[in-house]
């Protein structure tokens, strides 16, 4: 729409770039892969923005959240070149293409953290957080890794400890220091200049630390609750993530958006990854002035009980807590929470994603949910996430398998005969594309026709947000207006049917059948419907 910025209409899809395409054959996806399946993406599925999980060079001990050069492409996934035509692609498809940002964070390995390591002395050493060892000779403070274990690793090498708050490969960075935050900022125009049309920032929250390096308090928790609790939970996180700092940080990141989109005349954007449970500290990071990030990912459906009070409170609350002028955002899931069908089973899924793209906002899809791909059981011997082989239930792997495009055994993934860096799950030969491409009923079908209406109806994409009072206990129901177009979405979240005086037009719903005129709303269980 004429004046909008792209990113408040779009609908933005995950690509895990290990599992979308492996255009080499190696058994791995690749940049190339993603750039062979453009077609898919917008003319299939009618998705508007594509954010790719990171693929800098990196040795991998996080899957590239460790990042070894912030400038150069892992050649894993290829090279600039194939970047190059990537961004290429999406340009001439009018598909908006966002990137993965480090930045509390590198590698070990990138040569500033070598540098760094190497002498008190040395120009970079500031470029990450060192600090001498407690009197006692242990790490400087309490602060626990969200990995486990203190976020310190002492370094024989210069007799001080380097902070860490994820793996002890992973050396956060000292955004205090003004040459890292200068090579950092260059980081984002190198990308910018270079096509992209905005960033997911990884853990931004985490980037400003308390300077004072004080102590978090222990959490007051109930001794029951307290026995339950993990080492990481047990703290209270008030000095090693999200000190008040963070805010004019997240300034100047944003002028250099800003920048890079008054000289190329095209909406940039940025969404952080930020973990919190208050709204009112959530939503801060928009900035006081709407001059931080463009939006804070929300997490709140990834769990819950999914119940219709619950979905309303949690809706409402966001709207409440927005600063003016404020673009809201919604996710399901992502490459680290298990996957959505089988968090919630087949119905309640198809209501949450016909929740998720009707609500006011941004929404992000995760590759592969539209063909309701399921969590997999990776067995021991063939675990790879990092993570999950050092703690087995932790693991990731299982939601982040290759994307099912036929039955064939490779799932068309890769080519035949090359077997998958991870393996396939698609038991009944049914999700995946071709099995589903055309076939009515089918999930693929229902996020097709759902993109298309959305993408047709200015009170979808742009339109006020009320909910609808006044309706069964297992119902939430709001309504989305735009000008004279007035949409209601209803969504039962219960398990009975249910009876609503409603009268209109139903235009989409769970159910493929249920199309039409009606002067009553009868709702099986776990059934919603979009009406005129």
């Amino acid at each position: 729409m004429a004046g909008v910025a792209w990113w408040k209409t779009a609908v933005i899809y995950q690509v895990y770039p290990r599992s979308f395409m492996d255009a080499n054959g190696d058994g791995i996806g690749d940049l190339d892969g993603i750039t062979a399946k453009i077609d898919y993406l917008v003319d299939t599925l009618g998705v508007d923005a594509i954010w790719v999980s990171p693929f800098n060079k990196s040795p991998m001990a996080d899957f590239g959240y460790d990042v070894s050069d912030y400038t150069d492409v892992d050649p894993i996934f290829g090279d600039l070149d194939a970047f190059d035509r990537l961004v290429a692609r999406c340009r001439e498809s009018g598909l908006r293409l966002i990137v993965d940002w480090v930045p509390n964070h590198s590698s070990s390995e990138h040569p500033w953290f070598g540098e760094s390591r190497s002498s008190r002395d040395n120009a970079k050493r500031d470029w990450y957080t060192w600090a001498d060892p407690a009197p006692d000779g242990g790490p400087p403070n309490n602060w626990i890794a969200v990995f486990g274990g203190p976020a310190w690793q002492y370094d024989e090498l210069t007799g001080q400890y380097y902070l860490h708050s994820f793996l002890a490969s992973q050396p956060d960075l000292n955004w205090r220091n003004e040459g890292l935050k200068a090579a950092m900022l260059d980081t984002l125009r190198f990308w910018l200049d270079r096509g992209v049309d905005g960033f997911r920032m990884d853990v931004v929250h985490f980037a400003m630390k308390d300077p004072e390096l004080r102590d978090n308090p222990v959490f007051d928790a109930p001794e029951t609750l307290a026995r339950s609790l993990g080492e990481y939970d047990k703290l209270v996180h008030l000095y090693d993530r999200g000190h008040p700092d963070i805010h004019p940080m997240l300034r100047e990141v944003r002028a250099v958006l800003d920048q890079a989109e008054a000289g190329s005349g095209s909406a940039k954007y940025s969404v952080g990854e930020i973990h919190l449970l208050d709204w009112d500290e959530w939503a801060s990071y928009y900035g006081a002035s709407n001059d931080e990030l463009h939006m804070p990912y929300n997490f709140a459906f990834v769990s819950g009980p999914w119940t219709a009070e619950w979905a309303r409170n949690n809706v409402e609350e966001l709207e409440a807590a927005l600063p003016e002028g404020a673009w809201p955002n919604y996710v399901l899931s992502n490459h680290d929470e298990h996957r959505l069908v089988s968090r919630l089973g087949w119905d309640r899924s198809a209501l949450a994603i016909l929740m998720l793209l009707t609500l006011r906002g941004t929404p992000t899809l995760y590759y592969g949910d539209e063909i309701g791909m399921l969590q997999a059981d990776i067995p021991p011997e063939r675990q790879q996430d990092p993570w999950g082989r050092r703690v087995a239930e932790l693991g990731r792997d299982g939601e982040r398998t290759p994307m099912q495009w036929d039955a064939s055994p490779e799932a068309g993934f890769t080519q035949p005969g090359v077997e998958p860096w991870l393996p396939i799950v698609d038991p009944d030969r049914l999700h995946n594309v071709a099995a589903q491409l055309g076939v009515a009923g089918s999930r693929l079908e229902f996020h097709r026709r759902l993109l298309a209406l959305r993408k047709l109806s200015p009170a979808l994409q742009l339109g006020d947000y009320q909910t609808i009072p006044d309706v069964p206990e297992h119902v939430f129901a709001y309504r989305r207006t735009f000008d004279d177009e007035v949409l209601s979405v209803f969504l039962n979240m219960g398990e009975g049917p249910v009876e609503l005086d409603v009268s209109g037009t139903i235009l989409l719903g769970t159910d493929p059948a249920r199309v039409g005129a009606i002067e009553s709303l009868r709702l099986q269980g776990l059934e919603g419907v979009i009406v005129r």
